[in-house]
């Protein structure tokens, strides 16, 4: 399997999964919008937390500049609640349980831990103009500092486009 199919100045496919409330989440119904989509491998680790607080912490600043905030990860409808509750996480998070759009992006990949291989999600984060073009992909994402390089890039993209 590839990793990450799409690349920078291609047009974001169609896709639709549910969020933490079961309500089905059409990625089309953003358009019109910036789009930050951030695939993250599970609710509650270490690393996926800090990452979920940091984009609530900032989703007013990615607001300012008309970007939603979505994360991706395998984990079930009902983690996602809870894990949105447990963390007051402002920011909307859609689960995909059978890989379908992690596939489909290639992020769920065979990954090599301790020495181990397991399947799972390789952190990408990808930027979407109001158009539906990715304009900036992040690939194996660390966590540290990441969100304020994408807002930085929000922020230099959306002043070009003006």
């Amino acid at each position: 399997m590839k990793y990450f199919t799409l690349k920078e100045g291609d047009k974001l496919p169609p896709f639709s999964l549910k969020d933490s409330n079961g309500r089905i989440v059409n990625i089309e119904d953003f358009l019109g919008k910036w789009l930050v989509i951030y695939f993250y491998p599970k609710d509650g680790s270490k690393g996926c937390l800090m990452e979920a607080l940091d984009f609530s912490d900032n989703l007013d600043e990615f607001k300012k500049y008309n970007c939603e905030v979505i994360g991706i990860s395998p984990d079930s409808i009902e983690s996602h609640k809870r894990f949105i509750e447990k963390n007051n996480l402002k920011i909307l998070l859609l689960s995909d349980p059978e890989h379908t759009i992690l596939e489909k992006f290639g992020v769920w990949q065979l990954k090599k831990i301790y020495g181990k291989e397991s399947w799972g999600v390789v952190r990408t984060t990808i930027l979407v103009d109001p158009d539906g073009f990715i304009k900036k992909i992040w690939k194996n994402v660390k966590v540290k500092g990441h969100v304020f390089d994408v807002l930085e890039s929000l922020k230099e993209l959306a002043q070009l486009s003006q």
